[in-house]
C-alpha cells in the first residue's frame, strides 16, 4: 500500500497489510489481506497460513489496529499491523 493512500473502507473489500514475521534475524513483514472494520482496525481474514513454515505476530481471526509504519532498512511506509485489538475494544 502506497504511504499516502488509505485502505478503502469498506467492509466487504479485502485489503493488503503487513505482519510482521517472528524469529526472523531481521524484520520481515509479510503482506496479508484484511478487512476494514473501524478506524484504523482490521480483521485478518482466514488465508493460507503455514505455521511450519513462518511464525506471524498476528494470525488469521485476529482484529488489529494498523498503522503507517517506515521501514528503516529502505525506508518504504507500510500498511502494518501493530498490534492486536480485542473486539470489545471497538464496539
Amino acid at each position: 500500500m502506497i504511504a499516502n493512500q488509505k485502505p478503502n473502507q469498506k467492509v466487504s473489500t479485502l485489503v493488503q497489510i503487513y505482519v510482521r514475521l517472528l524469529d526472523e534475524a531481521v524484520d520481515v513483514w509479510r503482506p496479508v489481506q484484511a478487512k476494514f472494520v473501524s478506524g484504523d482496525v482490521f480483521y485478518l481474514v482466514e488465508q493460507e497460513y503455514d505455521r511450519d513454515i513462518e511464525s506471524w505476530e498476528f494470525e488469521p481471526g485476529d482484529h488489529v489496529l494498523c498503522k503507517f509504519i517506515r521501514l528503516s532498512e529502505n525506508g518504504e511506509i507500510i500498511f502494518a499491523a501493530t498490534s492486536k485489538v480485542e473486539f470489545s475494544d471497538f464496539d
